[in-house]
């Protein structure tokens, strides 16, 4: 390695600069993996990873940099990079946080995965180096990630995933090990799972940047599933530059392994990063703003709001007028989605299978209550109520009905603006356990992220300034960007215009 590039610095470099030192050989691809290997050893205490496989890990980055030698290297050749443990991946473990599948190795990659390293038959990977398994609530059920059920490493039972910025804190869920892996710079970037919000909550709760596509645009093979109408796969990045470069790699047509994917072709999404915003209209929802929203969340998002204007966009103010119920149509549609998606973790072919039992009933029972948690029982119990003769109707049908009104206001405010803009969540993360025995709480606070979720369209996250207040002093806060269907491009050159024009990206926790 030169002297251009110091060892101690090197966690601060984004995904952009470390493809570009790794292009130019001023570091190797084994030195990188080798130097985040060791922080994040150094950090395990924030419980981000559930599992690591340093010979794997090294012998993907000794492979990389063969390619960067001979001239064949990926987009992102030997950046590394780790995954949130709902993802199939070789030579780890694929737990999706549960005692269920505790151990479980899986014998092939998520196209997301294969799509980011190495590729798979007909499709060429970027190049990536993949470092691990990154904590998650169990089968993404959660907004804290303190639904896991797997030890993170370096602990010796289930632990809650802490926030960097205050050890105290949730980092949000149900991507909090990837959000924390990127705040705490343990990685570069992560993947995440958004269903009603799990990409963009812990971006704005760890000051960090992340978007969730068009639903379809990503492929969900290989992924666990928890609700297979909302589930979609994003990047966790400190910028909006790195977050354009690992969608542009992850996306794309998957129509052999995944009947939800969009035949769309892939798009570099950073190709518009640097024009100018001049003129963007910017729909202001009154329902994001209302009497729930924390005086510091909505001074930090105004403050952004206005440095938008700055740069030319204008500010329209349009209505969302059925925000407060994609509430409990999330809690219905979800939770019967899960219901049946969970159903095939019954002890018969794979998965965690109860040691004492009388007979098949009884194996089903032991196997299902010993392997699934609280939460994921509750969401299953829900989800089974609702499918069941005499409430379907009452209650999924309907659900379903206003999913589809929920959508038809996206695109009637559309018609007077580009893209729409507003808090992540009500307030900033809160402790940890402060939440725990009232799961409606929980559910309360994604109120903002769960619209664009059952509509299907993009949005993401990007870090707008801190908290100031006694009692949350300097806690990141988060601002959501919603765009219309395939309109991620949109999205990411207003983030980097803003981002190019201030630093709160740039911060990260003390001692990080």
């Amino acid at each position: 390695m030169t002297t251009s590039l110091s060892q101690t610095s090197l966690h601060d470099l984004g995904v952009q600069q470390l493809a570009a030192a790794l292009a130019s050989k001023q570091i190797s691809a084994v030195e990188a993996a080798e130097y985040f290997l060791n922080r994040g050893a150094a950090h395990s205490a924030l419980g981000a990873y559930v599992d690591v496989n340093r010979e794997v890990t090294l012998a993907q980055a000794g492979a990389c940099d063969a390619r960067l030698a001979a001239g064949t290297a990926g987009a992102l050749e030997g950046v590394p990079i780790a995954h949130k443990d709902i993802f199939a991946t070789q030579g780890f473990v694929t737990t999706a946080g549960s005692r269920m599948l505790k151990d479980y190795q899986s014998p092939f990659d998520a196209t997301v995965v294969a799509k980011l390293g190495a590729g798979v038959a007909g499709i060429a990977g970027a190049g990536m180096v993949t470092l691990g398994k990154l904590n998650c609530d169990e089968f993404a059920m959660g907004s804290s990630n303190e639904n896991s059920a797997v030890a993170p490493v370096g602990h010796d039972a289930p632990a809650a995933v802490r926030n960097p910025w205050n050890t105290d804190r949730i980092p949000g869920g149900s991507s909090g090990g990837s959000a924390v892996a990127v705040a705490a710079r343990l990685a570069p970037a992560a993947t995440g799972t958004d269903t009603g919000g799990s990409i963009r909550q812990p971006a704005s709760f760890c000051g960090i940047t992340g978007i969730k596509p068009t639903y379809g645009r990503a492929s969900r093979y290989g992924m666990v599933a928890y609700a297979s109408s909302l589930d979609q796969a994003g990047p966790m990045a400190r910028s909006a530059e790195d977050c354009a470069l690992l969608l542009s790699a992850m996306c794309g047509p998957d129509l052999d392994r995944d009947s939800t994917s969009l035949d769309v072709p892939a798009e570099d999404y950073s190709r518009s990063l640097n024009d100018s915003i001049e003129g963007l209209r910017i729909g202001i929802p009154q329902e994001f703003f209302g009497a729930g929203l924390s005086d510091d969340v909505r001074a930090a998002v105004n403050a952004a709001l206005a440095e938008f204007e700055k740069l030319g966009a204008k500010l329209v103010p349009i209505s969302l007028p059925r925000t407060e119920l994609s509430i409990p149509v999330y809690y219905i549609i979800a939770p019967a989605e899960a219901s049946s998606n969970l159903s095939r973790f019954d002890g018969v072919k794979f998965g965690h299978r109860a040691k004492q039992y009388t007979d098949l009933a009884d194996m089903y029972q032991k196997t299902r209550s010993e392997g699934f948690g609280e939460e994921v029982q509750r969401r299953i119990m829900i989800g089974t109520y609702v499918l069941s003769h005499g409430y379907y109707d009452a209650y999924y049908l309907q659900a379903q009905k206003i999913r589809r009104m929920i959508a038809d206001d996206f695109q009637n405010a559309f018609k007077v603006c580009d893209v729409i803009a507003g808090p992540v969540a009500p307030t900033v993360a809160w402790k940890l356990g402060e939440k725990s025995d009232d799961p409606l709480a929980n559910y309360l606070a994604d109120i903002f992220t769960l619209p664009a979720s059952l509509a299907g369209l993009p949005g993401m996250s990007l870090p707008v300034g801190f908290s100031n207040t006694a009692q949350d002093q300097g806690m990141p806060i988060g601002m959501q960007l919603i765009g219309n269907y395939f309109k991620e491009a949109q999205l990411l050159n207003a983030a980097h215009r803003f981002q190019l024009a201030t630093d709160f990206h740039a911060a990260k926790p003390a001692g990080y």
